[in-house]
């Protein structure tokens, strides 16, 4: 089974993450002190068919900042052990999710190479207590850890917690296409992802 368990511990975090790429369920434990963020997560764990828990703890004090940025660093790198020698992925695909008045794209490449391309104009700048800047900051962290293309764009919507939710689930759904085992060869002309 395509796996990993990551933990990262540093003076801001302490995060415990495990994903299964093959054996969905529905998150048992999304433990982030973030219950938008959480509710986030289990989108892509939903929308993605994978088996997905997190355990974090940050200086929410201070800022979210660094726990929501730890947690796409710690998954960016569960995705990449997982993943292992990438033979017989599809690679590439997207997704275009719509909720409500909101559609979004999401398109990945399981390249090797990071890139993160966000372009998202929120209606708001807050979801609840939830500052959406931090939306842009996970999958940065994703995308440098998981060494992968990620380009994520809200073509429309009005409502923001719509907007997000939808870029999540657009996420979830492309990233299950692009992990999916397809053949047994690696699909690089380089023979190197």
């Amino acid at each position: 089974m395509r796996s990993a368990r990551v933990e990262r511990k540093t003076a801001e975090t302490q995060i415990a993450l495990e994903l299964r790429l093959d054996a969905y369920s529905p998150p048992s434990r999304l433990d982030t002190g973030l219950p938008f963020f959480e509710h986030m997560l289990t989108q892509i764990a939903v929308h993605g068919r994978i088996g997905l828990e997190v355990e974090g703890k940050g200086d929410l004090e201070v800022d979210p900042h660094h726990l929501v940025e730890d947690v796409g660093i710690v998954f960016g790198q569960a995705l990449k052990q997982s993943l292992g020698n990438k033979k017989g992925i599809a690679r590439y695909a997207h997704a275009y999710v719509p909720l409500d008045e909101s559609l979004s794209r999401v398109v990945v490449d399981i390249s090797g190479r990071p890139g993160l391309f966000y372009r998202v104009a929120y209606s708001a700048a807050r979801v609840g207590d939830f500052d959406l800047q931090l939306v842009g900051e996970f999958f940065r962290g994703l995308v440098n850890h998981a060494g992968i293309t990620l380009h994520i764009e809200n073509i429309y919507g009005e409502n923001a917690h719509h907007q997000v939710e939808s870029i999540f689930k657009a996420f979830g759904r492309a990233l299950a296409a692009a992990v999916a085992e397809v053949d047994e060869i690696l699909p690089s002309s380089k023979n190197y992802l």
